[in-house]
Formats: structure tokens, sequence, C-alpha cells
């Protein structure tokens, strides 16, 4: 049970959960390629999806070094890039950062308005500082404190990357309130003792029975009605 008395302070997750990662990056398929038909840009997509999948999973394993997403979705964006054979630098470059021009959910922006009055709120993400700082710009997103799993040289759902959250909020996890779309996210939070809510977005990866989260939300105006309460 999710009681605004027993929460200091609410985190929240970035990509796809207060932005459509999907959408973003097929928008900028389309942008590299215009005319090309949804088969050709959810090939390019799948190809992104899981280079980055794979590079993060090197890295968890001690198979690569750290490296920023920066790095990683250039290299994805040069994979999907082969799928239509677009090798124009500039055209690469703008591919690359698709990251940092994301749309927010309808709900994003006001519903972190309306907690942010309540708490202090953080950002936590995978997302480079760099992608940050322009992805937070382009969507309005306001934070308190914003936080990349650069800073942790980790990725979601390493425990030193919600670490980075604990150590800033200055207070025991079971005071601090992760947010996000994905299930595995609030998953690697919970094992680190924080709280936890599901919000449910298109995009997301669902809770299973097994989990038991704090709190489960149609959306994100849902959670600030009950951190109202």
């Amino acid at each position: 049970m999710l009681e605004a008395t027993s929460i200091d302070v609410v985190v929240f997750d970035v990509l796809g959960t207060m932005v459509d990662e999907p959408a973003g990056l097929r928008a900028a398929f389309r942008d590299a390629r215009p005319g090309a038909d949804d088969a050709v840009v959810d090939q390019m997509l799948g190809v992104w999806q899981a280079h980055v999948r794979e590079e993060q999973r090197r890295i968890a394993a001690g198979d690569r070094p750290f490296a920023s997403t920066v790095v990683i979705d250039r290299e994805a964006a040069g994979h999907a890039a082969a799928q239509i054979g677009l090798v124009d630098p500039a055209a690469l470059d703008r591919l690359s950062t698709a990251a940092e021009r994301m749309e927010p959910w309808e709900d994003s922006v006001a519903g972190l308005e309306r907690i942010g009055r309540a708490f202090p709120v953080v950002g936590l993400s995978n997302a480079s500082r760099a992608t940050l700082l322009r992805l937070d710009a382009h969507a309005g997103l306001r934070w308190h404190l914003v936080l990349s799993a650069e800073d942790a040289g980790a990725y979601k759902p390493a425990p030193e990357v919600y670490q980075l959250a604990v150590d800033a909020a200055g207070c025991p996890p079971d005071r601090i309130l992760m947010v996000a779309a994905h299930a595995w996210d609030l998953r690697g939070a919970q094992a680190l003792g924080m709280r936890t809510a599901y919000v449910q977005r298109p995009v997301g990866d669902p809770p299973v029975d097994s989990d038991a989260f704090d709190g489960h939300f149609e959306n994100l105006l849902a959670l600030a009605e009950a951190l109202d309460a």
C-alpha cells in the first residue's frame, strides 16, 4: 500500500516512463529516410533496440568496458542506418542523437509538476548526462535533480545506479519511491529497499503475478492523486 506520509523523495525513470522512446526513434528513422514504410521502420527499431540491449548486457557481464549511451546510440544508429543504406555523415549524426528529441507522454509534464510541488523529484535514467540535458529541455521535464547511470559506470538494473538516487536523497531507501513503466526497473529498485510504483505505458514492461510493487497506476496523474491523498 502506497502512503504519501511514508515517502520523502520521488524518483522517476525517464525513457519509456516520461517520454515515448519507440515513437521518438521511429520519428528519427522517418526523418532519416522520408517515405520509409512501417515494415522498414520497425526493422530499424528492432535493430537499434537489440544492439542497445546486447551492449548493456555485455557491459553488465564485464565483457565490455562501460560506454555511455552517446557511444552506444551512435553504434545503434549505424546498424539501423545500414538497413536503408544511409551513409551521409550529417544524417547519421542526427540519427544518433534521436534520444534528445523524444516527446513526453500527455500526462508527463503536468504530473511531474504536480508531484514536484509536494516532493523533491529526481530523474534517474540510463541515458547519458549530455542526452538528458537536451532531452529534458526538449520534453519540458523539470526536475529538482536528474541523475545518469553514466555517473555509476553501469546501467540499470545494476544496484549502483539506484544507489546514486539513495545517496542524493540523503534518506533511507524505504523513504524513496521509484516510479517506472518497466517492471524490471522497479525490481532493481526494490532489491535496494526502495518503494516502487508502476505506471502503465503502452511501451512498458508490465508486472507479472510474482511482482509486489507498492502501487499500480494508469498514468502519472493517478499517481499524483494518490500522493496528494
